[in-house]
């Protein structure tokens, strides 16, 4: 391995904490790089195709970085949205994410992974762009993923959709044009008209 090229890897892992192979292509360096380095042991593998540095900074979004690394067309989403928004007391033992209807489901790896198919505007909008560890992570917004929820009420269940409305609307997350636009969007503005004419 060339001396130089390693340095370029370990600034590039310094920087983004968590790395795919494919990532190393735009700086000319070989995509068994990351896997070398892994062997020498210079760094750790995380999940599948996912490396890092050993004393990387961890935060408790971690998971959402990995999840976006291994999906990096994917959005977080219902439950894992919810956790970032501090929207619900729940702790989802897997990263939520939406993908299109035609887009291939990721192999088994670490973190697990709960994939929801979206179609047409309810996957494109709403995505905010987060930087976490130096990665962009798209996560949808407070008052879409409440919409979300009360879509998928039964996959989650209608007190969570419930409790994300309460918290969204009590910490001033959204307001009541957004709330609605994302409901027609997600077409459940007659299931969500009742409990946002209850907050009024």
């Amino acid at each position: 391995m060339r001396e130089s090229k390693v340095k370029k890897t370990l600034q590039l892992l310094r920087r983004a904490s968590v790395t795919r192979p494919v990532d190393l292509k735009p700086y000319g360096i070989p995509l068994d790089y990351l896997w070398e380095l892994h062997r020498r042991g210079l760094i750790e593998r995380v999940g599948r195709g996912l490396y890092t540095l050993p004393y990387a900074r961890i935060t408790e979004h971690r998971s959402l970085v990995q999840a976006c690394k291994r999906i990096p067309r994917g959005v977080v989403c219902l439950l894992s949205a919810l956790r970032f928004h501090q929207l619900t007391t729940q702790l989802p033992l897997e990263v939520w994410m939406a993908i299109g209807q035609k887009a291939r489901a990721a192999k088994p790896g670490q973190p697990r992974l709960h994939l929801v198919r979206f179609s047409g505007e309810a996957l494109t909008s709403g995505i905010e762009e987060h930087s976490i560890e130096g990665i962009p992570v798209k996560v949808y917004n407070p008052a879409k993923t409440v919409a979300d929820c009360f879509k998928f009420r039964n996959k989650i269940g209608l007190d969570v959709a419930l409790e994300a409305l309460r918290d969204c609307w009590r910490h001033r997350r959204a307001t009541m044009d957004d709330l609605w636009k994302y409901a027609k969007i997600c077409r459940v503005a007659n299931v969500l008209r009742p409990y946002l004419e209850s907050l009024v």
